[in-house]
């Protein structure tokens, strides 16, 4: 891929307007890739125009084409929660009404409510913006999930519109579904891709759009008005990426997960919720008594682990959760076993507690001390209570030890080195 964007770069056509809808074999790709996950043969040049009916425009932004092309204001989509934030906006720019189904914890991992599907749908739905694995929270639809979605799909004469962008990262030997390939669902699908996430080319920023002819014209108003035309030294790399054999894709997936695993041994004991998908976790802080955004502050101001709070990623429950992603973090490559041995290793709850503090230069603590009680009383440093640190008097009630009493009674995280 690198390489044949370093060919393209000193190409004339690369630096072009045209053509609108993107370069004949990338969108022949995306058509052949879609055709091979769902079993629905596209013809990516059954039309005249520059894009084919059944293959549309190549954009990184093809979800808010779509729900521009789709949607009437007060439209309702109906989105999996948690889901991620750029989807739920994507609805809102285009003048849509989310609706949530929740997906639960169950033993430990995300499971999607079945029982709440129908209750989600109303006169009003037009579409359901699905993803599996789900982002943030790597919930992987089986077929009996997606046997019930499809089902609801058809029923309310909607449009599904799945983000495949992540389809084939799947944990523990589980396989895609594609739900283009359900009865009913071929001439309702719209496939959005991307060759950011399975293939890595987060910078190339290429994504596609793959639907049903009646639909074709209204998305390529809305991509010529917005997103003219894709980056041109990057379209020769996609459909080289879209082409390569699926050991590539299972070889990073096997790294991701290993990642995980990594994740869910170091934070064992924590209330962290295991994914079966994707690149990302949810610690459910809620249960530690805290929002997202507490634990996010206190995670990078203790730690500095930067982690995002899910406000707003879903319905209003998202925000008793914290986000962790390993797509692309060479500090995972440690085992979690050489981890555990180290100094200062995170407390698991139920054992918090500080570590004590080494004197400089490998003194012990009554040198230390002697060494402070022999300077001028000016130079002492005094604690609170106005007695000198030195002092037995200072060291019983100092500030320090006073606000690790009080932090540990109300019930904060405590510890040292990288405690929460």
């Amino acid at each position: 891929m690198v390489e044949a964007t370093r060919d393209a770069a000193g190409s004339d056509d690369a630096n072009s307007w045209l053509p609108f809808f993107g370069a004949d074999e990338l969108r022949q790709a995306a058509a052949e890739q879609v055709s091979r996950r769902s079993g629905v043969d596209y013809d990516w040049d059954a039309s005249l125009d520059y894009v084919s009916p059944q293959s549309a425009a190549k954009r990184s932004a093809g979800r808010r084409e779509v729900m521009l092309a789709l949607l009437e204001p007060g439209d309702e989509v109906v989105l999996p929660d948690p889901v991620y934030v750029g989807l739920v906006n994507r609805v809102l720019l285009a003048g849509g009404v989310p609706r949530f189904v929740p997906c639960e914890i169950v033993d430990g991992v995300w499971r999607l409510d079945r029982d709440a599907v129908a209750g989600a749908v109303g006169p009003r739905t037009r579409a359901f913006l699905m993803m599996s694995p789900t982002m943030p929270s790597g919930c992987v639809f089986d077929r009996a999930d997606w046997e019930t979605v499809c089902a609801a799909c058809v029923e309310a004469g909607a449009w599904m519109v799945y983000d495949a962008a992540m389809e084939r990262i799947l944990f523990d030997g589980a396989e895609p579904l594609h739900p283009a390939g359900f009865p009913g669902m071929a001439e309702r699908s719209i496939t959005v891709g991307s060759v950011s996430k399975e293939q890595r080319m987060i910078g190339w920023r290429v994504g596609s759009i793959v639907a049903p002819p009646e639909i074709v014209p209204d998305l390529k108003l809305v991509s010529i008005s917005n997103t003219c035309t894709n980056v041109g030294i990057a379209q020769a790399a996609a459909a080289v990426a879209l082409h390569a054999p699926d050991s590539d894709v299972a070889a990073a997936t096997a790294e991701w997960q290993r990642r995980r695993d990594a994740i869910l041994a170091e934070l064992d004991g924590w209330p962290v919720v295991r994914p079966e998908g994707g690149w990302s976790l949810l610690v459910d802080v809620a249960r530690l008594g805290m929002t997202g955004t507490e634990a996010s502050a206190r995670l990078f101001e203790r730690s500095k682990v930067a982690a995002t709070p899910m406000t707003g990623w879903g319905s209003e429950r998202s925000a008793g959760y914290l986000r962790l992603v390993y797509s692309n973090e060479p500090g995972c490559a440690r085992s979690s076993s050489a981890r555990s041995a180290e100094p200062g290793r995170a407390p698991p709850p139920g054992r918090r507690g500080r570590r004590r503090r080494r004197a400089p230069n490998g003194r012990g603590g009554p040198e230390l001390r002697a060494r402070r009680a022999a300077r001028p009383a000016s130079r002492r440093r005094r604690s609170r209570s106005g007695s000198p640190r030195g002092s037995p008097r200072g060291r019983r009630r100092g500030p320090v030890r006073g606000r690790r009493r009080r932090r540990r009674a109300s019930g904060g995280w405590t510890g040292g080195g990288g405690s929460w």
